[in-house]
């Protein structure tokens, strides 16, 4: 746990540990649908409150909200968090956040601080993921190594850059773009087009604008994730995640199809390498801009020979690593986000179940393209009666008779806990074989690789 020098006094007052806490819980994908079933299980949940009624697994655990949602007019949400007592809201997607969620919330219809606790950060710090130009420039100040780069804001000179490297490169929209705007072309062609489509067609709206293009980094990939309460950093297991479409790493990157928790990539003496070297620089970094960050610091990283490189950050949990996170967070996740927003992370304890946990997405077929949706899903009972399988539901609906249909391209996470990487591997999939619906996509080798040696 890192712990650095307060520039702001908390505005929030201290909150019992014994008082019951009214939750307001944004986001309605597989990510959200764990976090509302951890909180379920807190003793300070007090009613649980959801944006996303339309997620059938988040609408049998929380209440819809009553309001419209609109960010860029605040005071019907904060309305709604007056009048409910919410006293944590925890916001899931990025989206919300870049548009500025967290700074709403935490003010009341008058401007005045509301004394609520939000987990995630303002629209300030929501820049390290929404707009990866300022990201590498903050990162570059900071010495935080990184990949070579450069950063576009015309397509011309972005593709007579890529014509002057010899290695290859990545191509990436400064903006959000659902985790598909990273494009990993195999060669010069390849590269031409992806400044095309990301400039020129213009597929990621105004997210590509401006293009990022870096060198490609060879080595093993990790998300390591961190909560952050502008001064207090406690860092969680590391997870290996895996974004390629297909088996072996192969067809486009994606939201991710599935995690294996802990992540065995990386070793004790590495993971404090990499807090040390690079989360720590990036929130001192933040601070010295002036920025409060409280929520989840996500690192994706590649362990080159030359040691630890960033390859991205997110300001949120990762998605699906927050599924296998919470399959074995063994502490009280109301309490720990409630210290998050409160600046009083060093007053909690956190705590990981020795076990270990795989989520395998299961998505339409499309995905990530145009993934085909209304299909009839079937066998959801089944799975989730497997010993050690907690199924989420990620792009679902349920229709008026009561069926549950695709809605989405990454449809549902599928977890399985056990003793080892081995038995939360094949309890995911036994799970998984049991879920039926045409079309459905998944990786088969989610973990396989998990006993390779670690980077240490």
């Amino acid at each position: 746990m890192h712990e650095a020098a307060a520039t702001n006094p908390a505005n929030q007052p201290p909150t019992s540990p014994g008082d019951k806490v009214n939750v307001l819980l944004i986001g309605g994908g597989g990510r959200e649908h764990a976090l509302a079933w951890k909180l379920k299980q807190s003793p300070r949940l007090g009613k649980l409150w959801t944006t996303n009624p339309e997620n059938p697994g988040i609408a049998a655990l929380a209440s819809p909200i009553e309001t419209e949602i609109d960010w860029k007019r605040p005071y019907l949400m904060q309305r709604f968090c007056t009048k409910n007592d919410i006293g944590l809201v925890v916001i899931g997607p990025e989206e919300p956040l870049a548009l500025g969620a967290a700074d709403g919330l935490a003010l009341d219809v008058s401007g005045n601080p509301a004394g609520r606790a939000i987990f995630g950060p303002g629209r300030d710090g929501a820049k390290l993921e929404a707009d990866k130009a300022w990201a590498r420039q903050l990162l570059r100040g900071a010495a935080v190594p990184m990949a070579e780069g450069r950063v576009f804001t015309d397509a011309e000179g972005a593709k007579n850059y890529l014509a002057s490297r010899e290695s290859p490169q990545v191509v990436k929209a400064s903006g959000l773009a659902k985790g598909k705007g990273v494009i990993l072309p195999a060669n010069l062609e390849e590269a031409i087009q992806a400044v095309d489509r990301i400039m020129v067609k213009r597929e990621f709206g105004d997210a590509g604008n401006t293009v990022v293009i870096e060198e490609r980094l060879k080595g093993r990939e990790a998300s390591l994730l961190a909560l952050v309460d502008g001064r207090t950093m406690f860092v969680l297991e590391p997870c290996l995640d895996h974004k390629r479409l297909g088996d072996g790493d192969t067809g486009p990157n994606t939201g991710g199809m599935g995690v294996i928790c802990p992540g065995g990539v990386t070793d004790e003496a590495m993971t404090a390498r990499v807090e040390r070297e690079i989360l720590v620089p990036t929130l001192d970094a933040m601070r010295r801009d002036g920025i409060d960050f409280r929520g989840v610091l996500y690192c994706g990283l590649m362990f080159t020979p030359a040691g630890p490189k960033v390859l991205e950050y997110n300001v949120r949990f990762g998605d699906p690593e927050c599924q296998a996170l919470m399959a074995r967070f063994d502490a009280d996740v109301l309490s720990v986000m409630l210290a998050t927003g409160m600046r009083k992370l060093d007053q909690v304890q956190i705590a990981w179940s020795p076990k270990a946990s795989c989520c395998v997405v299961l998505a339409s077929k499309g995905y990530p393209e145009k993934p085909e949706k209304g299909k009839r899903i079937s066998g959801l009972e089944e799975a989730a009666a497997v010993e050690g399988v907690q199924v989420f539901h990620a792009g679902t609906r349920r229709e008026s008779g009561g069926e549950i249909v695709t809605a989405g391209g990454r449809v549902l996470n599928v977890v399985g806990v056990g003793e080892s990487a081995e038995e939360a591997r094949r309890r995911a999939y036994q799970a998984c074989e049991l879920i039926k619906f045409e079309g459905k996509t998944y990786r088969t080798d989610i973990g396989a690789n998990i006993g390779a040696t670690a980077v240490g």
